[in-house]
């Protein structure tokens, strides 16, 4: 029942007290933070948040409640495991608005908390990293017990929960809230053929996709390299998702086939299956990199992106070096943020530059991946 009292209980023994909505459930998961002051529905809809707690450390959440249009899964069902805020907005003001939060997270059975010191725990996860922890109502000793007993991001596969059973044709645009790609942008003579692997793909990068001239079919992520390459398309694009990227062996197996054969164009978990591919490394984060905030130089240029970003995994970049060329870095700590290898006809990024939320600096990568099919 909401308003219930609750507790979040991490995995170190650390317990923050709140009260519940949402879904009277016991959840568990990774606990993690995002900074971005709003897309908060988004959030909740990212595939690539599969098994976590997501905390917003924006302090009031709710405000606009929950509309039909922004959804970022493709089938528009949430995905976290539990959802943590400081201050649960109880009025609703927005015109695409169809119900609440509380409403929408009832009946999609997601657990969620609110009056918790979200400053505190997010300076937690900051000095000691990401970690799992509990929601419920039980004792927290209860709940710190659980969470110890969840299994560790690192090893896991979870692209398995979020990638759909079978292939189809995605022909939706972005429509009346896009945004232009760049100065440089055309359309294309005629429509490109790309086959998509599915590991977790937000709608709107899809639609990005859809919107210069791409025409799309996603595939589950266990397509063989065989199946794709017979379905003789002019590129192949490798999704965002969630999880340990080195656990999905049948994807790195998969694309490593695929090297050379086709252009490729890989965000986020694609850009980190990409490099696994080539043979460069992958880490765990500390605690990531999840906002709408996060700055990244293009080397070659020297132009610094503000960028969407949702990962707890990284590319090792001395990894990259002889395999590839390493193009993008994180300004704050120097991490891998994109690669390129022209021999193998390959480029990937680690942000999501379809800005959904977010800023719209990186559109033009939607308009290199078309350029270097029509080359």
């Amino acid at each position: 029942m909401t308003g219930r009292p609750a507790h979040l209980a991490l995995a170190d023994g650390t317990v923050f007290a709140g009260r519940a909505f949402g879904a009277d459930a016991a959840v568990v998961g990774e606990v993690v933070f995002t900074t971005g002051m709003t897309g908060y529905q988004e959030v909740l809809t990212d595939p690539s948040y599969c098994g976590q707690i997501v905390t917003m450390t924006a302090p009031q959440i709710g405000n606009t409640g929950i509309n039909l249009d922004d959804p970022e899964s493709v089938t528009g069902n949430p995905h976290i495991a539990g959802f943590v805020i400081r201050d649960r907005s109880l009025a609703v003001s927005n015109f695409r608005s169809t119900e609440t939060l509380d409403q929408y997270l009832g009946k999609n059975g997601i657990a969620a908390i609110t009056d918790i010191d979200t400053r505190r725990l997010t300076r937690h996860l900051r000095d000691h990293g990401s970690q799992n922890g509990a929601i419920g109502s039980e004792p927290p000793h209860v709940l710190v017990e659980r969470a110890r007993s969840a299994p560790s991001m690192e090893g896991l596969d979870l692209v398995e929960r979020v990638t759909p059973a079978a292939a189809y044709d995605f022909t939706e645009q972005r429509g009346e809230w896009s945004a232009p790609f760049g100065d440089s942008h055309k359309t294309p003579d005629r429509p490109l053929s790309v086959v998509a692997l599915d590991f977790g793909a937000k709608r709107n990068i899809l639609r990005c996709l859809v919107d210069v001239g791409c025409n799309l079919t996603v595939v589950p992520a266990r397509t063989s390299a065989s199946d794709i390459l017979a379905r003789n398309p002019d590129g192949i694009f490798l999704s965002n998702g969630p999880g340990d990227p080195a656990a999905v062996t049948y994807a790195i197996d998969t694309i490593r086939e695929l090297l050379g054969k086709k252009p490729i164009f890989g965000i986020c978990l694609g850009h980190q299956l990409l490099a696994l591919a080539l043979g460069a490394k992958t880490f765990k984060l500390k605690f990531g990199h999840r906002g709408l905030n996060q700055p990244v130089q293009d080397l070659a240029t020297g132009r610094v992106e503000i960028t969407t970003q949702n990962h707890g995994f990284a590319v090792d970049v001395p990894s990259i070096a002889g395999i590839a060329t390493s193009t993008h870095l994180h300004l704050n700590d120097g991490t891998s943020e994109g690669l390129a290898a022209p021999d193998a006809r390959a480029f990937s990024v680690q942000y999501h530059p379809e800005a959904a939320a977010g800023p719209h600096d990186a559109l033009y990568l939607f308009d290199r991946f078309v350029r270097s099919m029509q080359a």
